[in-house]
């Protein structure tokens, strides 16, 4: 087996000490934390009891001169993370983004000319590319027999009172640069084409600070699809997380868990009937006397290629060490900060 990539982790908060951590450590063959590095001593020392031994920096310059450190991972805050992701890219590392990979276009724009100027050295964090549930949809939809699809729906609901700094505008806070760089880069994955339309609503319904907690944004593409998308901190009674709806069958999913289709029976020929101006029958319904033939199915998740969340690591590893080519490109990244800034637009409306 090729060597270990040794890992840097770049802010030790929630996302650093929590998710980066723990993640990597399921892989301790592909990958050993050494350092880390965060200007908060307690997270300092909760970094230092979670992996004794690392080399943990209060400052930034010292952390990037380690040279066992090969690998750093952003997981400061939202608005700095372009800044430390060239920053770390210029002391010869390589560079894992957490998400948001940027707060506008621009900074997004910035961080594309820095993944040009070192080739092969920045890496987006979408993990969520490979959840399960979004996997195995997208096969069923590959699958056609859900049949064309002409609108998808994505929730991600729940309700709390949240007021740490990501409620707030200042640190780029809101559900749209929190959740909202997962669910639009499913949506977008979805849609299967450039966009063409966007319409978008912004509110402020539960959480303490002034960014948004509950958005809808629909994506209509240049092939007609529609995918609209809510998230929410706002919402008791969550929605279904998926519902894709085809001209064969459509298919929802309440968990991640359990994916239930219904769909016309591949084996039965959708009959010939032709529209008539002539009055509708006085009893039965309006669509002849032919039923479709329906198959209903209820299947757990699993996709074919097993994909998790953390599998992310494998695929960068695989990057690093044997050059294979990373799943997500900077410009597929930068088209879901396009699409957030062109939310970002619109006001929020508060509802208190």
């Amino acid at each position: 087996m090729a060597e270990k990539i040794r890992v840097g982790v770049w802010g030790l908060g929630r996302a650093g000490n929590g998710m980066h951590f723990s993640e990597l450590a399921m892989y301790p063959d592909q990958f050993e934390v050494v350092a880390g590095c965060d200007i908060d001593i307690e997270r300092r020392e909760a970094a230092m009891k979670k992996k004794h031994g690392i080399h943990v920096y209060d400052n930034s310059a010292d952390f990037l001169k380690d040279q066992e450190v090969e690998l750093v991972t952003i997981a400061t805050r939202s608005p700095d993370h372009v800044k430390h992701a060239i920053e770390a890219a210029e002391a010869g590392k390589y560079v894992m983004v957490e998400k948001p990979i940027a707060c506008t276009l621009a900074d997004a724009l910035e961080l594309k000319k820095a993944s040009e100027k070192f080739p092969g050295k920045i890496f987006i964090r979408h993990n969520r590319r490979f959840e399960p549930a979004f996997v195995h949809i997208r096969e069923i939809i590959k699958s056609g027999k859900l049949g064309e699809i002409f609108e998808i729906k994505l929730c991600r609901h729940n309700f709390q009172w949240r007021a740490d700094w990501q409620t707030l505008l200042d640190f780029g806070g809101g559900q749209l640069l929190n959740w909202g760089p997962h669910i639009v880069d499913h949506a977008l994955q979805f849609l299967e084409s450039p966009v063409r339309e966007i319409w978008s609503d912004l509110k402020l319904v539960a959480a303490k600070g002034d960014a948004e907690d509950h958005l809808k944004i629909i994506l209509k593409g240049e092939n007609g699809r529609i995918v609209d998308l809510e998230i929410s901190g706002g919402v008791s009674l969550p929605d279904p997380v998926y519902v894709v709806r085809g001209s064969r069958g459509s298919l929802v999913s309440y968990d991640e868990k359990r994916l239930k289709l219904k769909y016309l029976n591949p084996a039965v020929p959708i009959p010939e009937i032709k529209a008539s101006s002539a009055n509708p029958p006085l009893e039965g319904g309006f669509g002849g006397q032919v039923a479709p033939v329906w198959v209903e199915d209820e299947l757990g998740v699993a996709p074919s290629t097993g994909d998790q969340t953390e599998k992310i690591w494998l695929y960068l590893y695989e990057t690093i060490r044997n050059g294979a080519p990373y799943p997500i490109t900077i410009d597929q990244a930068v088209e879901v900060v396009r699409v957030i800034d062109k939310v970002k637009q619109g006001p929020i409306d508060v509802v208190k």
